[in-house]
């Protein structure tokens, strides 16, 4: 596929994630609640986790910020759902590595995530894109040992 139709496929996906978000709201049988910002630019998450025996039973998450931010908080909320805690966590750091333009293992299936790819190329805007991963490994990075 050339260039410019995966960019504009990468930003359909951005927009819908942002315009339809999954898993917007709060759990009210959740373990973990992490509250971070990025005072930067003002994106704001509340995050709400459920982990029980080691996997993430399921998060949500509510905000404010740019499509970025919102768009990234969906996508890995719905990643995460159902996965180890050790899993959610790699996840999170294969994330790191492409917002860093490292080179990043093709086995690792990151669905959506693949699309915050450009974001790369942007420094100002990574933090928008990792600020619901930080949230997330805030809250099950010490949960880690169960």
């Amino acid at each position: 596929m050339p260039t410019n139709n995966l960019d504009q496929l990468y930003r359909s996906v951005i927009m819908d994630h942002y315009k339809n978000p999954k898993n917007k709201g709060v759990l009210e049988d959740n373990n973990i609640t992490i509250d971070m910002n990025n005072p930067t630019c003002g994106d704001v998450i509340h995050l709400t986790l459920q982990v029980e025996d080691g996997v993430v039973q399921d998060a949500k998450f509510e905000g404010e910020g740019c499509s970025i931010s919102m768009a990234s908080a969906s996508m890995m909320t719905q990643l995460v759902k159902k996965k180890k805690v050790d899993e959610a966590l790699n996840y999170a750091h294969v994330f790191s590595d492409m917002m860093l333009g490292k080179e990043v293992d093709d086995s690792v299936d990151l669905g959506d995530i693949e699309a915050l790819s450009g974001v790369a190329k942007f420094p100002a805007r990574i933090k928008c894109a990792t600020l619901a991963w930080k949230a997330m490994e805030k809250g099950i990075g010490n949960d880690s040992d169960e």
